[in-house]
């Protein structure tokens, strides 16, 4: 039996399952945020992303930290928001690729996700800061 896991993932407006995840972490509409346990998916909630200042990505940190989540399931960001999602306990997961927010939640609650590391950050990504 495995704990529960708070999971969020940047998501395309309207946020939920059906959603498409964001590439974007600081700049997404919304997080959707589930609980995983035993492989399974549940409780699942939309928070809207209240921005960010440009170059502060850790205002999105504090409130997912806020809410208890203590897993993220991540496209791209950059190096701060990676440090300050460590600093708040939680754990980044590398997802891309995926077509709906249900999608990188079953891959998660499969274990098929790697940690994100540094290989995935965002290097300028166009200008956009994540």
């Amino acid at each position: 039996m495995s704990e529960p896991v708070l999971c969020a993932v940047p998501s395309e407006a309207p946020g939920g399952l059906d959603a498409a995840p964001s590439a974007h972490f600081g700049h997404c509409a919304a997080y959707t945020i589930a609980k995983v346990e035993n492989g399974q998916v549940s409780d699942v909630k939309v928070m809207p992303n209240n921005g960010h200042e440009h170059g502060s990505c850790i205002e999105p940190v504090n409130d997912l930290a806020k809410a208890g989540v203590t897993a993220l399931l991540a496209g791209g960001m950059g190096m701060r928001p990676l440090n300050a999602m460590h600093a708040a306990g939680i754990k980044v997961y590398h997802a891309t690729g995926f077509a709906t927010v249900a999608d990188a939640l079953k891959a998660f609650a499969a274990g098929s996700l790697k940690s994100f590391g540094e290989d995935q950050l965002c290097k300028g990504c166009g200008g956009h800061h994540h």
